[in-house]
C-alpha cells in the first residue's frame, strides 16, 4: 500500500469538505494491512497510520484549511507571549503533548492487538481503589500508595487498576458468550509523593486485564512484550522476577533490556511494570467463578515510557507546561 499517495487523498477529502469521521473511515481500512505484514514491519506501518490519523484530525480542527494556507496567515501572527516573555512560538507552531502523542499510539498499539481502551476516573472511592483488589481492612499495602483523600472520603486514584473491578463487572457477559475481556486502561493517577526528578503526585499509568478460560502467564508475558516492542519499534530482550501484590497471584515484575533505540547496552534492564495472574478473591468480587474462568493483569507508569523514549531526565517536565520544553516536540 502507498501510505503517502493515501495520506494525500485523504487530506484532500478533508480540505475539499469531507467530514473528518468521514475520511478515518476510510483511514481504519488500511489498519486491516497490518495482520499481512511481515513481523518487523509493523510496527513502523501502524505508526504511519496513527501519525496520518492525528494530521488529518489536525487539519479538520483547522476548519479544513491547509497547512500551507496556516503558513501564510502565520506571516502576520504575533508572537505569543506567555507570562511576558519570548519563547519564538507562533499560534501555528503547538503540537501534542508528548504524553498525548504517545498515548494516542499505545491506543493504536492495544487495538490492533485486540484490546479495546478505556480512561480512568479522576475520582474514585475506597472499594474501587483497594476493596475490590483483596486489600482487606488495615492492610500494610494501602499505606504504601500514599493516598490523597478528600475530606468525604473520595480518593483520586492512585493507580489506574482501580478501574479493574468495573471492567470484570461490565463485561463479564463476554465470558458468557465465550468470548474473552481484554482492555486497557490509560489515566491520570495522584500520589502524596516528595516532588524530585523521578517522583511527581501526577503521572499517567496503563493497566491491562484480560480473562479468558485458557488465560495463563505465557500468553501475558507475550503480550506485554508485544506491546513493549511495538512501542519502541524493535525486538527486545525480557526478564521477569518474582514479586507480590494482593491482587495478583502468582505476582512478578517484568523487565526489558534497555532498548538500543534509546542509547541501551546489553546487559542494562529495566523495571517497566508489575504483573501477575488475577487473583481468585479479585474474580470473585466480580461475579466471576475462578474454577471457571482466569485472567492476568498488569499495571505500570507511563510517564516514564515516554522519559525513556525521548531520554527526558526530569519527571516534572511533563505536567510543568514549560514552553521551552514543549517546544521541543513542535
Amino acid at each position: 500500500m502507498d501510505l503517502e499517495k493515501l495520506r494525500e487523498e485523504l487530506l484532500a477529502d478533508v480540505r475539499g469538505g469531507a467530514a473528518v469521521n468521514d475520511v478515518l473511515k476510510k483511514l481504519n481500512g488500511a489498519y486491516a494491512e497490518i495482520k499481512g505484514l511481515p513481523v518487523e514491519k509493523k510496527a513502523s506501518f501502524g505508526q504511519k497510520l496513527n501519525e496520518m490519523k492525528q494530521e488529518i484530525v489536525r487539519v479538520g480542527a483547522a476548519g479544513e484549511v491547509s497547512v500551507s494556507q496556516l503558513a501564510e496567515i502565520d506571516k502576520t501572527a504575533p508572537f505569543l507571549d506567555a507570562n511576558s516573555r519570548d519563547f519564538g512560538l507562533r499560534w501555528t507552531d503547538g503540537s501534542q503533548h508528548p504524553i498525548t502523542f504517545e498515548m494516542e499510539r499505545m491506543r493504536g498499539i492495544a487495538e490492533r492487538i485486540g484490546f479495546n481502551v478505556i480512561e480512568g476516573r479522576q475520582l474514585d472511592d475506597d472499594f474501587h481503589m483497594f476493596g475490590a483488589l483483596n486489600f482487606p481492612e488495615g492492610h500494610p499495602a494501602r499505606d504504601s500508595f500514599d493516598t490523597f483523600r478528600t475530606e468525604e472520603g473520595f480518593i483520586p486514584p492512585a493507580h489506574t487498576t482501580a478501574m479493574q473491578n468495573r471492567i470484570l463487572l461490565d463485561q463479564r457477559e463476554k465470558l458468557l458468550r465465550g468470548e474473552q475481556i481484554a482492555t486497557i486502561t490509560l489515566g491520570r493517577t495522584f500520589r502524596n509523593e516528595d516532588v524530585d526528578v523521578t517522583h511527581e503526585h501526577t503521572f499517567y499509568q496503563w493497566d491491562g486485564v484480560f480473562v479468558s478460560k485458557t488465560a495463563d502467564l505465557a500468553q501475558m508475558i507475550a503480550i506485554i512484550r508485544e506491546f513493549f516492542e511495538a512501542f519502541y519499534g524493535e525486538k527486545l530482550k525480557i526478564a521477569t522476577q518474582p514479586a507480590c501484590f494482593p491482587f495478583t497471584e502468582p505476582s512478578m515484575e517484568f523487565m526489558i533490556e534497555k532498548p538500543a533505540s534509546i542509547g541501551g547496552k546489553p546487559g542494562e534492564w529495566l523495571e517497566m511494570l508489575g504483573c501477575g495472574m488475577i487473583h481468585p478473591n479479585v474474580l470473585r468480587m466480580a461475579k466471576i467463578d475462578p474454577e471457571v474462568y482466569r485472567g492476568f493483569a498488569w499495571g505500570g507508569g507511563f510517564d516514564r515510557l515516554i522519559m525513556l523514549k525521548y531520554g527526558i531526565d526530569d519527571i516534572r517536565y511533563l505536567e510543568s507546561g514549560k514552553l521551552a520544553f514543549l517546544k521541543e516536540f513542535r
